[in-house]
């Protein structure tokens, strides 16, 4: 960079990316503003267009995910948004899964307004997707491990799926993050996050990306820019900060997953334990295909056999907070079916697997010992 850049003005670069606030930029010349606005030059002109902030955020987790470019936006729902506005038309075919985040079937419900055909479908049945593929079927939106029951869609068979009808294939890496699993590499076109989540990692920012080519970020720019989902500055300056940390944190959950997740499959009034890092669950040899350096930091269980159960264990904690959210410092436990899930109607929440008793758990970085321990005492309360 020029020693008269704003943001190295002495010709040396800072630690930390600075906070650019600006909305608008003075152009050198008309020759400058050419070559910004053709994108012959990485140069800025308006805030809603690009930011030097935002920017740098879109570049690293690019190179986390192993994509060409990212682009970041306000939310991980904006993110989900942006790709079901830039690549759905009216008539075709949308299937996505139950098993992702609730307020997904609110978007379902606009889309459908738009003339979209949206078809739902239980991760458990994702090895028969072939039957529910049509000729106008043009995107596969899927997580996994899924929210909330962690179930493990295979993305390679997905990708062979897509390819029967020409669909995009767009997984949401959320809970797995890219320190454990990298969609790109396994046919995903592009990867979402709701980088408010692991990603930032201190419960203090909301932001959304969808890492991919160079080609869909130019798209997905164009919407971005024209509906106004760009984040500010401090936000993405708070998100570089999480950046910074994402592997030690991740590392570190993941495995008071496992130790938390190993506990509660012994115990006796915990009937069932979601977890792919557990060898007897269903969607193990997947995950071990598939993802790296641990199965990530949420599981899910049934506590007894009603809710009320739930919620007095849930009570009786001291060390994990009951909040809804995941993939912060902070263990974070909710009821699915009151909060994350409360987007569906009463009748569709429990048609894939959750019960009104399920719980689902964000390992966050604490002593493992401090929380087996806290489980353990909430458990003898009940």
């Amino acid at each position: 960079m020029s020693p008269h850049d704003p943001l190295t003005p002495y010709g040396n670069k800072p630690m930390v990316t600075p906070i650019v606030n600006a909305v608008n930029y003075e152009y050198a010349s008309f020759e400058v503003l050419r070559k910004i606005t053709e994108g012959e030059v990485d140069g800025y002109t308006y805030h809603r267009d690009d930011n030097p902030t935002v920017r740098a955020v879109e570049k690293i987790i690019a190179r986390m995910e192993g994509a060409e470019d990212c682009i970041v936006c306000t939310t991980g729902m904006a993110a989900c948004t942006m790709v079901f506005l830039t690549y759905l038309n009216a008539g075709d075919n949308l299937i996505i899964f139950h098993d992702v985040y609730g307020a997904n079937y609110k978007v379902s419900l606009i889309l459908e307004r738009f003339g979209v055909d949206v078809t739902w479908l239980n991760a458990d049945d994702s090895d028969n997707i072939d039957k529910y593929l049509k000729p106008n079927t043009k995107m596969i939106f899927l997580e996994t491990p899924t929210n909330p029951l962690c179930k493990i869609v295979d993305i390679a068979a997905m990708r062979a799926a897509a390819d029967k009808c020409g669909a995009k294939l767009i997984v949401d890496n959320t809970f797995a993050t890219p320190y454990h699993q990298l969609p790109l590499t396994l046919g995903a076109d592009m990867v979402i996050h709701s980088a408010t989540k692991a990603l930032g990692g201190h419960n203090d920012l909301m932001a959304g990306a969808i890492a991919t080519s160079k080609d869909y970020y130019n798209e997905l720019w164009f919407t971005r820019q024209a509906i106004g989902t760009t984040m500010d500055a401090y936000q993405a300056s708070l998100l570089e900060r999480g950046l910074k940390t994402v592997d030690l944190r991740c590392e570190k959950m993941a495995a008071n997953a496992q130790v938390m997740a190993e506990f509660l499959n012994d115990h006796p009034k915990i009937p069932r334990v979601c977890y792919p890092g557990l060898k007897n669950d269903p969607g193990h040899e997947v995950a071990k295909k598939q993802m790296t350096r641990g199965f990530g930091g949420v599981l899910a269980f049934d506590v007894e056999d009603d809710i009320e159960k739930a919620k007095a264990f849930i009570n009786a904690l001291d060390v994990i907070y009951h909040a809804v959210s995941l993939g912060s410092t902070e263990s974070l436990i909710c009821i699915p079916f009151l909060t994350t899930m409360v987007y569906l109607p009463e009748e569709r929440r429990t048609t894939f697997g959750v019960k009104k008793n399920t719980v689902r758990l964000s390992a966050g970085i604490e002593n493992p010992d401090k929380l087996i321990e806290d489980l353990k005492q909430a458990l003898n309360k009940i």
